[in-house]
C-alpha cells in the first residue's frame, strides 16, 4: 500500500541508523559505551541510503513524493535534521554522508555576484545542510538508556528472568564453541552484544579472521544478539522503562508530524540519525513486530524507518510505517501498527501519549537520576518518589 494521495505525501519523519563503523564495546550492565568511528564503507552505505531516499521522496514521479518539497537545491527551512553526537561521531558523520546522497552537489547551488560572476559551491556544488548535533551530556533524548538508574534495574531484572535464562541456556553450546574466535572476551551470555559486534566487525574488515571463522558463527552470533537486545530494549508495557529509547524520541516525532499536518511549519522532511536501540523499542510499542517478527532485533547498518504522513480517503492525516533493513532490503517495506496498515495521526498520538518522556526534567524523574546529564539543575529534594525521606510523616 502506498501512503500517498495523487498530490503526494504531506511529509515524512525518518529514523536512520549509522553506517559501518569500528568496534563498539558496550558495558553489559549499564550500556555505557566506548568511542567508535565511521569507516569508508559506512560512509558509502549512508550515501547510498540517502540516494535511495531521494529517489523515493524527492522524485516527482514517485508515488511517495513529498508535495512541494525542493528537489534539487535543498531548502533548509523544509528540513529538520538531528543526530546523536556521542562517541567518535560515527553517527553524526553518518548523517552528513546520508545528506550528500539526499541532496547531492549541483551546479544550481550557486550565486551570481554584482560583477556578473557566477560562483558554484566547492566540490561540484556541495550542499551544506545544517545538522543539529545532540550532545549526550546535555540532552538525553537520543541516548536515554545511559545513566538511567531505573533502566539499569530493568537490565538486572531481565538477566534474572526465566525468558532470558532459557535463551542463555540455548546459546551455551555456541558460546562454548566461539571462545577461540573472540580474542579473550567473556563468553558469558550477558556479553552477547559485544561478542556479536566483535565477530561482525572482524568479519567485515579482517580477511584472515573471516576465512577462519566457521560458516554459521556470524549468523548464530547475530541471532542470539537479536534475542538479547530485544529483551533489553522492550518491556511489558509501552510506558515502562525498557522502552526508554523510543519514549524520549517520540515527542520530537509527534511534534514534527503534528506541525506538518497543521501546516504550521515549513518542515517537510525530518531525519534523526541514531543507533539501533530506538528501532527495537519503536517496533515494539507500535506492535509492528507482531505483524513482522523478523524486525524484532538489531537493525542493520544504514537502516531506515519512515513515518509517512498523507491525507486519508476521509481527508484526515494518516501515518504509515515503513522500514528498510540496511542493504538487506532493496526498498522500504510496509509494516503494520497495532494491526493496521495505517492509522490516523490522532490515533497515533492518543495511543502513544502516555508513553512519551517529553523533557530532560521528566527523563531525570523517570530514570531516578538527580545529578548527571543536566539533572543537577532541578530540585528533587522535596520529591517523595526520588527522595522518600522528604515525604510528610
Amino acid at each position: 500500500m502506498v501512503n500517498a494521495t495523487a498530490h503526494g505525501l504531506i511529509g515524512v519523519v525518518l529514523l536512520a541508523r549509522h553506517g559501518d563503523r569500528t568496534e563498539y564495546y558496550q558495558n553489559p550492565l549499564t550500556y555505557n559505551s566506548n568511542q567508535s568511528y565511521i569507516t569508508p564503507l559506512g560512509s558509502v552505505q549512508e550515501y547510498e541510503l540517502g540516494s535511495y531516499l531521494r529517489s523515493v521522496y524527492l522524485n516527482k514521479s514517485s508515488p511517495s513524493y513529498i508535495s512541494n518539497i525542493s528537489t534539487d537545491v535543498a531548502d533548509i527551512n523544509q528540513l529538520y535534521i538531528r543526530s546523536d553526537a556521542g562517541g567518535g561521531n560515527a553517527i553524526l558523520n553518518s548523517a552528513y554522508s546520508l545528506l550528500q546522497g539526499l541532496y547531492p552537489g549541483t551546479t544550481a547551488s550557486s550565486i551570481t555576484l554584482a560583477n556578473g560572476t557566477t560562483v558554484t559551491a566547492p566540490l561540484q556544488g556541495y550542499q551544506y545542510i545544517p545538522v543539529e548535533s545532540v550532545e549526550q551530556d546535555l540532552i538525553p533524548s537520543l541516548t536515554s538508556w545511559m545513566d538511567c538508574q531505573y533502566f539499569q534495574y530493568h537490565v538486572n531484572r531481565t538477566y534474572d528472568s526465566s525468558q532470558y535464562l532459557e535463551i542463555a541456556q540455548e546459546a551455551q553450546p555456541f558460546l562454548d564453541a566461539v571462545v577461540p574466535y573472540i580474542d579473550g572476551r567473556s563468553n558469558n551470555f550477558t556479553n552477547m552484544w559485544n561478542i556479536y559486534d566483535y565477530i561482525n566487525v572482524q568479519s567485515i574488515h579482517n580477511k584472515t579472521y573471516n576465512d577462519a571463522l566457521p560458516p554459521t558463527f556470524l549468523e548464530q552470533a547475530r541471532y542470539y544478539a537479536n534475542q538479547h537486545e530485544y529483551l533489553m530494549f522492550t518491556d511489558s508495557a509501552s510506558n515502562a522503562i525498557g522502552e526508554i529509547p523510543i519514549r524520549t524520541l517520540l515527542p520530537e516525532l509527534i511534534w514534527s508530524l503534528g506541525n506538518m499536518s497543521a501546516n504550521t511549519s515549513p518542515v517537510k522532511l525530518a531525519l534523526t540519525e541514531l543507533d539501533y536501540k530506538p528501532f527495537i523499542s519503536l517496533f515494539n510499542v507500535t506492535n509492528a513486530t507482531l505483524g513482522d517478527p523478523s524486525i524484532a532485533g538489531i537493525a542493520n547498518y544504514a537502516s531506515a524507518a519512515a513515518l509517512e504522513l498523507s491525507y486519508g480517503s476521509g481527508g484526515e492525516p494518516e501515518i504509515s510505517l515503513k522500514f528498510k533493513n540496511g542493504t538487506e532490503d532493496d526498498e522500504l517495506r510496509p509494516l503494520t501498527m497495532w494491526g493496521n496498515s495505517s492509522v490516523t495521526l490522532k490515533q497515533f498520538i492518543t495511543i502513544l501519549d502516555n508513553t512519551t518522556v517529553n523533557s530532560t526534567h521528566n527523563w531525570c524523574f523517570s530514570c531516578n537520576q538527580t545529578i548527571l546529564r543536566g539533572c543537577s539543575v532541578y530540585n528533587f529534594s522535596t520529591d517523595p518518589f526520588l527522595n522518600p525521606g522528604s515525604a510528610n510523616p
